[in-house]
């Protein structure tokens, strides 16, 4: 699916008439063909399905460390930022920091992969709970590993610049597949980092 910035212009348009201001004012004659350019940036994760995005990350490299088939190695990277936009407002999602841990199976994912991943997904009308399951799902495909969990702190401006107003509060998700949903000594390492 392609973005399509001509429509986001025409309605951008409108929504500035709508709003009771003009178009075309100096100040707004350009507003609609620069969101529509924001918008093709912000929301480029739209265009990919998560099994797309775990294709285009796909490069994994073997694992030369002894890794035991059932120990508690864990690759953990921790204070990922992205951002997103909430699903129920168009409003940002800010300040958001990811963890993604999993354990290796044979294979291990370079650093940067994971972070692109994130950002990726990032890059949709989201919710925070499907962030963390969405990096859960392409992560586990990429890996081969069922045991991979996502944990995201972040702040919603639908909470803290309107209805509410509560600047500081902070929303947590933890999204655990496999052996870190059950096991306690994980899920403890986990958030100790």
């Amino acid at each position: 699916m392609a973005i399509d910035t001509k429509a986001i212009k025409e309605h951008v348009r409108g929504i500035l008439a709508a709003l009771g201001d003009d178009p075309e004012r100096e100040g707004l004659r350009e507003t609609p063909d620069r969101v529509a350019r924001m918008y093709e940036e912000v929301f480029e994760g739209m265009n990919y399905s998560n099994h797309e995005i775990a294709q285009m990350f796909s490069k994994t490299f073997s694992e030369e460390m002894d890794f035991q088939e059932n120990s508690q190695d864990m690759v953990l990277v921790r204070d990922i930022d992205i951002f997103s936009y909430c699903e129920h407002h168009l409003a940002l999602m800010y300040d958001m920091k990811v963890t993604v841990a999993y354990l290796p199976k044979g294979r291990v994912i370079g650093l940067s992969k994971i972070a692109r991943v994130a950002d990726m997904v990032g890059k949709r009308l989201q919710l925070q709970e499907r962030i963390g399951a969405d990096i859960a799902e392409i992560l586990q495909e990429i890996l081969g590993s069922e045991d991979v969990a996502v944990v995201i702190q972040g702040i919603h401006s639908c909470m803290s610049a309107r209805g509410i107003k509560k600047a500081s509060a902070t929303t947590k998700t933890y999204t655990l597949r496999g052996a870190f949903r059950e096991n306690q000594f994980l899920q403890m390492r986990l958030e100790k980092g």
